[in-house]
């Protein structure tokens, strides 16, 4: 049997991706290491197997008319041979570039997305030359598969060195990253074809102990600084050659942005589009992999989105009383404290109304 697309990875974002191509009438299959993924519930097939079984890829090559992921992490010389033998309309670069850390910094700065002072960081002699340039505070970030905080440590003293220890001691490689002391973080959504580039609203972000907690749109941000963010965004997917969906984290600074991250998939920050749009993030990159014409979004209005964590399991009944709730259930097997097991978003809701109902209704920080 044939499947319109075929998607590396069966988590909440294959899943999404699967619904609103159902809705249009497109099939998946997904590959995944659980049969039970997010993604099993509305695909048509699972392939269960682990990213990195070139066996399994090809197999899902073979049941499908293009391949897309939601899963950045699969090993650059595998995704070399699945490209060399399938449809991948994104390609495997934009992947290739945000695996490592050192190396979508470099490319950022490269083309147009200025980011905060950074160096590569294998061992602590090197770190200690680092210190000399870059002062304390920074930022340990390993350069592949970090996410969520996890592979992250802050250096605020001496002291803290000793929790970088372990990754050296592992040989795993890093990099040092000057702590941006930022005004917040705000994040782009971009889909582009070979005829156009769409973008979504930007959304400004609130992180908890490095995961995201909540998007809402609009972030409070100068129209003027916006186009910029948006130009240079543009700008730089045109001159790296990118395809497909892309989303970028900034930092603001004042008038200033500072280029984070990126992700050739779609992003968390934009969950709020399904809601909050005309069209969503899912949707654009389905008709972008299918061939159809994109359509610019549009905000419908004020738009808030809501992480649910397994801590936020206690507050979940009180956050679905909030008015114009549009609750999304991942149906992850096992709950953990700091694992995304759904999200709520808010239709006509702003930052300062959605506070006032958590007074209201004692949910706890």
């Amino acid at each position: 049997m044939s499947f319109d697309i075929g998607i590396i990875g069966g988590g909440q974002l294959g899943r999404m991706m699967a619904e609103e191509a159902y809705k249009r009438g497109w099939s998946t299959i997904a590959l995944d290491p659980a049969a039970d993924c997010p993604c099993s519930y509305v695909s048509k097939e699972i392939i269960v197997g682990e990213y990195s079984d070139l066996d399994k890829l090809i197999e899902l090559g073979k049941k499908s008319k293009v391949l897309s992921y939601e899963f950045e992490n699969v090993p650059g010389v595998t995704l070399e041979k699945l490209h060399s033998q399938f449809v991948i309309p994104q390609g495997i670069l934009p992947l290739l570039d945000s695996q490592d850390r050192l190396r979508e910094k470099d490319n950022a700065n490269k083309h147009g997305l200025r980011s905060v002072r950074y160096a590569n960081c294998p061992d602590l002699e090197t770190l200690e030359k680092i210190l000399k340039e870059i002062p304390l505070p920074v930022i340990y970030k390993t350069r592949r598969e970090g996410y969520d905080g996890h592979g992250q440590v802050s250096i605020k003293s001496r002291e803290d060195i000793k929790k970088v220890l372990p990754y050296f001691d592992k040989h795993i490689d890093g990099i040092i990253e000057e702590r941006c002391n930022f005004d917040y973080e705000c994040s782009l959504i971009l889909v582009r074809d070979k005829e156009k580039t769409i973008t979504f609203p930007i959304a400004r972000n609130i992180h908890k102990d490095g995961i995201l907690d909540i998007s809402y749109v609009p972030g409070d941000i100068k129209e003027s600084l916006q186009e910029r963010i948006k130009k240079a965004s543009i700008s730089f997917m045109e001159q790296c050659g990118y395809y497909g969906i892309l989303a970028i984290e900034f930092f603001v600074k004042g008038n200033d942005f500072y280029f984070n991250e990126m992700a050739p998939r779609p992003h968390n920050s934009g969950h709020y589009t399904i809601e909050g749009c005309n069209t969503n993030q899912f949707l654009e990159l389905d008709k972008f992999l299918m061939g159809e014409e994109l359509e610019e979004p549009k905000l419908i209005g004020p738009t808030l989105m809501k992480n649910i964590l397994g801590r936020d399991l206690v507050n979940l009944e009180k956050l679905k009383r909030i008015p114009n709730a549009h609750f999304h259930w991942y149906q992850k097997n096992g709950i953990r404290e700091l694992r995304k097991l759904g999200h709520i978003t808010y239709t006509d809701m702003t930052l300062e109304k959605f506070k006032e109902y958590e007074k209201r209704l004692g949910i706890k920080e």
